[in-house]
């Protein structure tokens, strides 16, 4: 497979995987120079100037958009984009700076900026004005850091633009960086980290940091945590840099006398506490010097010139020309700092050429072979690495894939470049092994080097790059339109790249034809001199068991940051020399050219005064329904078919659901190399296993789809199960299973608590136990039974006819031909929790390293084909989501991963309120923490001010009437529909009128009775998933306000009140070891003061922190040591059927 991967899409949010070059590169400039006279400067009456760019920008022609780029007068840069079929506006700022810029001795400064960011302006105080603002306007935000860059986006109403952008821009001039939020937003970068430190994607990208160059850029720790960020200020402290004159100093805007640099602004409001502490809500000394770092950092480092904006809006470009200027000039441009770029690499000799074993937490297999090269945005053109990448990653006949798959080596492989960070990339080649594939993992890399041998001594026919050429133009020429802040981010990024301003659009997706030699020159170099075995790192990845059977004698180190475990070695002189050697395998060879290449795009476009608003029923026979409409609103080349297969054997047991699960994984295997060149030609497809059967899903440039139909279908019922291919499809299936053990602790929360409502449903022990007796032939008597007995429901939809449709479904049932018709009511139901009940059940993480626990707290409302309940419940849930963000992660720091929504049930009739919060706290702590914030949102529902109620249902509304941006998410939706049964296609359009006559009795009315937890009507069921790492204990604030009171009672000489203030104390709890570490230090000269160390850990003991340590059992509540019992005595959901009858068919049924 090719991924053509950019580090923003693809990789970790705060940094991405892989290494770089050591050829020097040149400086970097934000973009191609561009004459003068391709500006033009605008001086309007009302607004700062600013100069438009006068080129046409290209744009796809499927574009209906309007853009312009200008440029303020302090070096902010951004894109204008006027779409007026908009229901939905966005913007995003992309500042040139990233976790690379870290001052050495604050790790993650760049990643606090990002959170404490948002914390107030100047302008808009209040910490949640903006998310509060966007909540009510049908809007959210994001940000991420990332090596060289930070970005900030949001989407809104239409009518909500000028409000967001105005809070928005206010961040980048005039933020607070509140006090008040500086220990809470340190601890939520922490908290985040935490949540991180069990990902492999995190642990080995950070660990390829590690093994770079000592002491270079690269290897530092972008993600940050509370230690990385205090601990320049706690050095500062302990040499007594840190007096007492620093508190009294950050109220008046001189955060300490440390430093000759001033804050950039005042902090709004004192400390709340009373004491100087580090657990004060702005840290204390410590949190001030931290946040003075900061905005000393800020101030440097964030500026207009290293800004680019992206908005896209209902507004003129005019309209938004003047929003841009008189919003975002403000902002400081600082002359003289340039874009900051590497200058040197951080790979060298040493770092080249080696193997790095490395331990996993999840139990997976692969191999990554990475190389060095030159930083590939200023290659846009071009394109060479992406021209390679088709090779390398190609999985037809004669390719790398297929080779070492038929070896039984691999289940897959995937190559691509990597923008790694501002100034050099990597080129991967990344396989997935098997078990036999790990054991010879130096014959897998060698084959490897052998197909790049095979490249460097080929000569390219003229078809493969024209190939690329066509299919690019083919793809950019119909290109569809995604959500806006989607695309707002994607262009911000885009604009700080070495690309032309008028190819913005289109740089990134069109590959040129090579009319000189240039590309191919560049192809040449890569494969000469880059792409060389010397030059590589090879990383072997599994678990710790796996690695010592294959590499008995290594000795393994730990990486600083994650502890995680691995093993370097130089590749030695003879396998470099076989691997430089050229390819002696004769069944690798180039493929051919690609027949799947559409080469019919035309489209029908017709005047159609309003598209359809839902597809049409068109044919119905005992085995199958039919759903078509012919694409009338977006005019592309493209079709959809989607086969739901029901049948009443796929889930009768746990055997049955892994046998079927399995019949999928083994349909997709054996068309791997046939369906490979269609993928190429942007027709793919779907064959999986689900609750209710098994689904079928063909999309993609429509010339060609319905030969893939017919070739997938044909597999789907003549599949030959060969054992070894199985052998390894099981094998991969008992890795996942095992994985799942081994995720995010809320994952687990909310299976268990989707396990305990759904009617049908296997644990993943139960599944688990089933495989090692599973064979080819189980597998194919299994396949016959599914397919014995079908119906079908089908969509087809796109730029496709009546005819054309009716032919796909006459394949389909062809092909299939069941000697029975399934029965039509064979929907996923769920189980309801009864009324007057308040259950939990617990249950411990089996990861003994996985620090978090979790909480899913489920509420049950009732059957959603109530209109009124529906649509109360969406208004309840938008008025809930923002301040249970807001209180339970943002102010109280229970975890980084809170979130309050509407939750359905399996089969989607039946629906309620879910909180899940994932914390190093106790999960019976975390569910009194939510029952204390749903307690206080009664007030604010009875208090809420009517035109406060009525911006709420009008962010819901909007939500509902939003139009979709492409074909895809119109087929999803009107197929969610047809695979229900419940063709309900206009749900959301009814709910959107009905919404205005609900009123806030109605909203309140339903929060007593089913969410408020003194309610004794309410259905709740609780999932606590019991973390087992052992934590030491941490000194609550009380426990150190006592030990304090002792020490003082004692009167030590030499112990005065500056003692005290420079104590660990305050409003937040302390880590025992270095609270014991301070006092040690205070009096552990002091002979009579000796017994005081034992009396701290009793003084501990005596006051825990609330949340840590034992988790008793809660009042009133029934706890289950069943889940499995408890599910056989609840109530099965109704499935209702067809809930319109739209009486399309002009004849009879039959």
């Amino acid at each position: 497979m090719i991924i053509v991967r950019d580090a923003a899409c693809t990789e970790p949010t705060l940094a991405f995987f892989g290494c770089c070059t050591t050829h020097p590169i040149p400086p970097f400039r934000a973009r191609m120079a561009t004459a003068t006279a391709d500006w033009s400067r605008v001086a309007p009456t009302d607004v700062p100037p600013y100069s438009v760019f006068t080129k046409p920008i290209q744009k796809s022609q499927q574009d209906d958009r309007e853009y312009r780029l200008i440029r303020l007068e302090n070096g902010l840069e951004a894109m204008l984009v006027h779409d007026a079929k908009a229901d939905k506006a966005a913007a995003a700022l992309d500042v040139g700076v990233g976790h690379l810029q870290d001052p050495d001795d604050m790790p993650g400064l760049a990643h606090f900026c990002e959170h404490l960011l948002f914390m107030g302006t100047e302008q808009f105080p209040k910490e949640n004005e903006y998310s509060e603002f966007l909540a009510k306007n049908n809007g959210y935000s994001n940000a991420y850091t990332s090596t060289s860059n930070t970005n900030y986006h949001f989407t809104v109403s239409t009518a909500g633009l000028p409000g967001a952008l105005e809070r928005f821009s206010c961040f980048f001039h005039s933020p607070l960086f509140s006090p008040s939020c500086t220990s809470r937003e340190l601890n939520a970068v922490d908290s985040e980290h935490k949540k991180n430190h069990q990902q492999d994607i995190w642990r080995i990208f950070q660990l390829t940091k590690h093994l770079s160059i000592p002491g270079h850029e690269w290897s530092k720790f972008g993600s940050g945590d509370r230690q990385t960020l205090s601990a320049a200020a706690k050095k500062l402290k302990a040499r007594g840099r840190l007096g007492l004159a620093a508190p009294k100093a950050a109220y008046t805007g001189q955060l300490s006398p440390v430093s000759p640099i001033p804050t950039r602004l005042a902090s709004p409001a004192p400390s709340i506490s009373s004491m100087d502490s580090e657990a004060d809500a702005d840290g204390g000394t410590v949190g001030r010097e931290t946040r003075r770092r900061l905005i000393e950092w800020w101030t440097n480092h964030y500026c207009a010139s290293h800004m680019r904006l992206c908005i896209v809006g209902v507004e003129t470009l005019d309209q938004l020309a003047t929003l841009t200027s008189k919003l975002f000039s403000p902002i400081v441009n600082r002359d003289g700092i340039c874009y900051p770029e590497m200058s040197v690499i951080p790979i060298g000799p040493e770092q080249k050429a080696t193997f790095v074993a490395i331990h996993t937490v999840m139990n997976f297999r692969s191999l990554e072979i990475s190389f060095p090269v030159e930083w590939q945005p200023p290659t846009w053109r071009h394109k060479p690495l992406i021209f390679i990448s088709h090779f390398v990653g190609h999985e037809g006949p004669g390719s790398l894939h297929s080779y070492l798959k038929t070896k039984g080596y691999i289940t897959a492989l995937g190559c691509s470049p990597s923008n790694m960070a501002r100034g050099y990339s990597a080129f991967k080649i990344s396989l997935t092994l098997t078990e036999d594939g790990l054991k010879n993992h130096r014959e897998v890399a060698m084959v490897t080097f052998k197909y790049l041998s095979l490249l460097r001594a080929s000569k390219f026919e003229p078809f493969h790059q024209e190939e690329q050429v066509t299919l690019s133009q083919t793809k950019f020429r119909f290109k569809e339109k995604s959500r806006p802040d989607g695309y707002a981010t994607t262009m911000s990024e885009t604009m700080s790249r070495p690309i032309p301003p008028e190819f913005l659009l289109c740089a990134s997706s069109l590959t040129w034809p090579w009319e000189d030699d240039v590309g191919m020159n560049k192809v040449r170099e890569y494969l000469d001199v880059l792409l060389l075995p010397e030059n590589s790192r090879i990383l072997l990845m599994a678990q710790g068991e796996d690695l010592v059977k294959v590499l008995p004698d290594a000795v393994w180190l730990e990486e600083p940051w994650y502890g995680t475990k691995h093993y370097v070695e130089k590749l030695d002189a003879a396998f470099l020399e076989q691997a430089q050697s050229a390819n002696d395998i004769s069944e690798l060879y180039l493929p051919g050219p690609n027949l799947f290449i559409p080469t019919n795009v035309e489209v029908d476009k017709r005047d159609v005064s309003e598209p359809a608003k839902r597809p049409f029923n068109i044919r119905e026979t005992p085995l199958s329904t039919l759903w078509h409409k012919k694409d009338d609103r977006f005019w592309v080349p493209k079709a959809f078919a989607i086969m739901d297969m029901r049948t009443p054997f796929h889930n009768t047991s746990p055997r049955a659901s892994i046998l079927t699960r399995l019949y999928s994984d083994i349909v997709n295997d054996s068309l791997t190399e046939y369906s490979y060149d269609a993928t190429i030609g942007m027709l793919e497809y779907r064959f999986v296993s689900h609750g209710s059967g098994l689904y079928v899903a063909i999309n993609g440039y429509n010339d060609k789809l319905p030969v893939l139909v017919k070739q997938v279908l044909d597999r789907i019922k003549n599949i030959v199960v060969d054992q070894s291919r199985l052998d390894i499809m099981i094998d991969q299936l008992r890795r996942d299973l095992d994985n799942f053990w081994l995720g995010q602790s809320c994952t687990l929360s909310d299976h268990f608590a989707r396990h305990a409502t759904t009617h049908v449903s296997w644990s993943t022990e139960e599944m688990a136990k089933e495989l090692p007796t599973i064979t080819a032939e189980d597998l194919q008597k299994h396949i016959k039974l599914l397919l014995s007995e079908v119906y079908l429901r089908i969509i087809v939809s796109g730029n496709i006819y009546k005819d054309e449709a009716i032919r796909i479904a006459e394949m389909a049932e062809e092909a299939l031909q069941p000697s029975k018709t399934a029965p039509k009511e064979l929907n996923e139901k769920s189980l309801i929790i009864p009324k007057r009940t308040n259950h939990t059940w617990v249950s411990d993480i089996p990861n003994l390293n996985q620090a978090n626990s979790a909480l899913t707290y489920y509420l049950h409302i009732g059957s959603m084909m109530d209109q009124h309940r529906r649509v109360t419940l969406a208004v309840l849930a938008q008025i809930l989501q923002e301040p249970a963000f807001s209180v339970l992660r943002t102010k109280e720091q229970l975890g980084y991963i809170v979130s309050c929504s509407t939750w359905a049930l399996a089969g989607g009739i039946e629906k309620g309120l879910r909180v899940v919060v994932q914390s190093e706290k106790v999960p019976g702590y975390l569910e009194d923490r939510v029952e204390v914030f749903l307690d206080g949102m009664k007030a604010t529902l009875e208090e809420m001010a009517p035109e406060t109620f009525a911006e709420h249902k009008d962010s819901v509304r909007k939500r509902w009437v939003e139009v979709e941006k492409n074909l895809t998410e119109e087929v999803s939706r009107h197929a969610s529909h047809v695979l229900s049964g419940h063709f309900d296609f206009l749900r959301s359009e009814k709910d959107a009128e009905y919404i205005g006559s609900v009123t806030k009795e109605d909203v309140l009315k339903m929060f007593l009775e089913d969410v408020h937890p003194s309610s004794p009507t309410r259905a709740k069921l609780s999932i606590h998933m019991k973390s087992k790492k052992p934590r030491q204990p941490r000194v609550s604030p009380a426990a150190a306000e006592e030990f304090s009171m002792l020490v003082r009672e004692k009167q030590f000489p030499g112990i005065d009140e500056e003692v005290f203030i420079d104590a660990p104390n305050g409003d937040q709890p302390h880590e025992l070891e270095e609270y014991g570490k301070y006092w040690l230090g205070v009096l552990g000269e002091i002979p009579e003061a000796a017994p005081l160390q034992a009396t701290l850990l009793e003084i501990v003991a005596k006051h825990p922190v609330p949340g840590e340590g034992d988790d008793p059992l809660r009042p009133g509540v029934t706890y289950l040591t069943d889940l499995d019992s408890f599910r056989k005595v609840l109530d099965v959901s109704v499935d209702p059927g067809p809930v319109v009858e739209w009486g399309d068919l002009p004849t009879s049924k039959f």
